[in-house]
């Protein structure tokens, strides 16, 4: 018979030793960041143990009367950071925020275009067939827009073919979705926009990996330049707890809020509202400095690991404008085998499908390529110069097929200089020490 003790210090023992191994780790993956311990502590509170459903000043539940004021703080300093008219700030993810975009803009039945999810697309974009969230879920028939392979970005030119064939064959896109899970360029929204308004279609942009950036200044204004609705999450190259939002115009307030509760949300997780909020004015604060240190590290890791052997993808345009990069393992084996070998060295990154990967017959668990993202290191204090140790790191294990014990112990030796947190008001905790409460 099991000891229920045992099983609750076990759970314990593990949440600590995985603190422990982040603090000595170096981690590539685009779509994680580490919060402050300001967000940290937010997340902490009892916040989280409350209901607060539907807009604030209107809630089903009593109780509210901080958590409204947190939320309407949270509200404003996101439209103060995008420029947006209208913010919801209770879709709990990503995904649910696209879920919001999709429930207000369209029918089940409709036409969306989006990426595929070789070219970069994100599942929430992917057909019923491929269990996508667009098509499986909100039953949208999903045609996808056209990648030029070597420029990293859709084709202009094919993607107004594509479309304008679309509307004479009596499927209009009621959607088309800019935006990616790889994001390295500005995706063309004021070379489309026209195009799609014209046929009676809406622009929206998942910002889920370049929400940061944005706010930052370092990449695309997409409402400015044409967008009628942004989705997002709040912890990839946005430093805040994982969770999600919709920045659109005053005009699309009513049908986004209802396609939010009591469409996608019942609460919508308020101890992450506060972190959010929390992570919003620290991006005021310190959001350009630290958007523009992401896209100088993620052309510095990019161009070291070009010049020690690696394929890294898209070399005649600087790599990368964003915190991604994209390489071309096979000339050292598949992204699912490198992935591994290179965890084992206590360095993270991700296997991920290039665009030509399914035509040549690979599969995304040993896919032909890897995805690197400098976001988190860089919000851990490194600059240009720990890039170019990072990817020697990466060809000792991959190209030099050195002992991974040995590159594992220098790697955490490397990391012992880089356990705050920067870009914040307050780091006196280290970003992975393990808190005890209990």
């Amino acid at each position: 018979m099991s000891n229920s003790r045992d099983e609750y210090n076990y759970v314990l023992s593990l949440l600590e030793q995985h603190h422990k191994w982040f603090q000595e780790n170096i981690p590539l993956i685009a779509s994680e960041n580490i919060p402050s311990p300001a967000v940290r502590e937010a997340l902490t509170t009892d916040f989280g143990n409350r209901y607060a459903e539907g807009w604030p000043g209107e809630r089903v539940y009593a109780g509210c009367r901080f958590i409204d004021q947190v939320e309407n703080k949270c509200i404003e300093l996101m439209k103060r950071l995008f420029k947006a008219e209208f913010v919801d700030v209770r879709p709990i993810s990503g995904v649910v925020a696209n879920l919001v975009v999709y429930t207000a803009f369209t029918e089940p039945g409709d036409t969306m275009m989006a990426l595929s999810i070789p070219c970069g697309g994100h599942i929430t974009m992917g057909k019923k067939e491929l269990g996508g969230t667009a098509g499986a879920v909100h039953g949208l028939i999903v045609e996808y827009l056209p990648l030029d392979y070597k420029e990293l970005n859709i084709d202009v030119d094919k993607a107004k073919q594509r479309i304008e064939k679309l509307a004479a064959e009596g499927k209009p896109p009621k959607l088309v979705m800019f935006g990616a899970s790889v994001f390295p360029f500005p995706h063309p929204i004021k070379e489309l926009a026209e195009t799609i308004r014209s046929i009676g279609g809406t622009v929206g942009y998942d910002a889920a990996h370049v929400a940061g950036l944005i706010a930052g200044g370092q990449f695309q204004d997409p409402l400015r330049e044409g967008a009628d609705v942004v989705s997002l999450s709040t912890h990839k190259t946005l430093f805040g707890p994982q969770h999600g939002g919709v920045l659109s115009w005053e005009k699309y307030a009513e049908k986004i809020k209802r396609a939010t509760f009591p469409g996608m949300v019942s609460n919508h997780h308020l101890h992450a509202v506060a972190g959010v909020t929390i992570a919003c004015a620290e991006m005021l604060e310190f959001g350009r400095e630290y958007a523009s240190q992401i896209v100088k590290n993620a052309k510095a890791l990019a161009q070291a690991l070009y010049e020690r052997g690696f394929n890294v993808l898209a070399e005649h345009k600087g790599f990368t404008e964003s915190h991604v990069m994209i390489v071309d393992i096979t000339k050292y084996g598949d992204g699912g085998t490198i992935e591994e070998t290179l965890e084992k060295a206590n360095i993270i990154i991700n296997r991920n499908l290039l665009p030509w990967d399914i035509k040549e017959g690979r599969h995304f668990q040993h896919p032909g390529g890897i995805r690197l993202g400098v976001s988190e290191v860089t919000r851990l204090g490194m600059k240009e110069s720990e890039m170019v140790e990072i990817a020697e790191f990466i060809k000792r294990v991959i190209i030099d097929k050195e002992p991974l014990e040995k590159v594992r112990a220098d790697v955490a030796e490397f990391r012992k200089d880089y356990q705050k947190v920067h870009y914040c008001f307050e780091n006196s905790t280290e970003a992975y020490k393990y808190i005890k409460i209990r």
